[in-house]
């Protein structure tokens, strides 16, 4: 095989520092659609993007060629800088230091198993 291929889907949780929460409603939309664009920009494939006011669901597929570590420490750092200037009350948010990222459930078994976190409980 003259190919390296992979499927593997991540499952990653990104917290708000303190668990504070400050991902409302007002803003969700906006950041889900902006953590998509920078996973896009890292050659990635955002295939869910949910939570709660205080953390974050992405259900991805990331490049081969980059690992974990590196794409979640720059959808980090671009969205951080990026909630700070597309959002006024929103100056002093940060991520909560580290992250969770797991693999290995099909995406039919990730998606039931995670039905009620991904969706928020105001779209229930």
């Amino acid at each position: 095989m003259s190919h390296s291929l992979t499927n593997l889907l991540y499952h990653i949780v990104l917290s708000t520092k303190d668990r504070q929460p400050l991902i409302t409603a007002e803003f969700e939309d906006r950041i889900h659609q902006y953590l998509g664009g920078i996973i896009r920009g890292q050659k990635g494939i955002a295939l869910e993007i949910n939570g709660m006011a205080d953390h974050i669901h992405i259900l991805a597929k990331l490049s081969q060629n980059k690992s974990v570590k590196d794409v979640l420490r720059d959808l980090k750092a671009d969205s951080s800088g990026w909630i700070h200037d597309s959002f006024q009350t929103l100056r002093k948010f940060s991520w909560q230091t580290g992250y969770s990222a797991f693999t290995g459930l099909p995406r039919v078994s990730l998606r039931f198993t995670l039905g009620f976190t991904l969706v928020p409980a105001s779209r229930a």
